[in-house]
């Protein structure tokens, strides 16, 4: 039996469709995308054990109480917008009620359990504002404020996240960090603790950030862990696995 530490990632995976034009002719094509592979390969030897859940699957399998949840030490949410937990296929089709995955969130983490949001196009409010996590149960865990509006910030010339404070995720992380392609505007909350910033160019808003609640924690990166946001350098970056297993093992201590 693994003595590993159980982390469950759900989101990180999309479908594309494309109709390719040839003069007269067309054909669509349809691709299915991995985005949490690079991240999973960096921290494959890494003490903990994690199971991706794709969007697709999270759906209808991401523990719907919190009795499901505890068979994970943390929960990460990675490019997963709140109606994919909220719309299981029994209420969306069948108009049958079911539970509320974010309210189990919410009771999981203030009992002890350890919750990470990651950035993305359907992370924290997202795209248009399509992720929808504003004023939810998720929220209130976080150590952040989201926005009620479209929070991506484009960043194609790239930034160096600044580290800031002494914490044990930052133990032994120097020099320059990665680049970075953009991230999600939050606000501290007044309790949360900012360990890397954007820097004055971005009103050195937060990259990462920690907080407690109630007997748990959460963390946010608001940067991606995968395309387009996070480069492949990124993934390269010496202290890569290193800052994940550290941040990981913080995350989890509350159990």
């Amino acid at each position: 039996m693994s003595d590993k530490k159980k982390i469950l990632l759900a989101g990180e995976s999309w479908v594309t469709t494309a109709t390719h034009i040839k003069g007269f002719d067309q054909f669509p094509t349809v691709t299915f995308h991995r985005g949490a592979d690079g991240f999973l390969d960096a921290l494959k030897d890494l003490p903990f054990e994690i199971t991706w859940m794709p969007c697709h699957e999270a759906q209808t399998d991401f523990p719907s109480d919190v009795e499901g949840l505890n068979a994970y030490d943390a929960i990460i949410l990675s490019d997963i917008g709140s109606n994919t937990l909220l719309l299981h296929p029994d209420t969306w089709i069948h108009s049958k009620p079911t539970p509320n995955r974010l309210f189990a969130l919410e009771q999981y983490v203030a009992e002890g359990g350890g919750l990470a949001m990651i950035g993305g196009y359907y992370s924290f409010q997202g795209i248009n504002g399509g992720a929808r996590y504003h004023n939810t149960p998720v929220e209130a865990v976080l150590p952040v404020t989201i926005h009620p509006y479209d929070d991506r910030i484009e960043v194609p010339q790239g930034l160096r996240p600044q580290a800031v404070g002494d914490h044990p995720i930052l133990a032994g992380i120097e020099g320059d960090w990665p680049l970075l392609l953009g991230f999600n505007e939050v606000r501290a909350k007044p309790n949360a603790v900012v360990l890397a910033e954007a820097g004055d160019t971005y009103r050195n808003l937060p990259i990462v950030a920690v907080g407690e609640h109630g007997k748990g924690r959460s963390l946010v990166w608001t940067s991606d862990i995968g395309p387009h946001w996070l480069p492949n350098e990124a993934l390269a970056w010496p202290h890569f696995a290193q800052l994940w297993g550290q941040a990981l093992d913080w995350l989890t201590g509350g159990r």
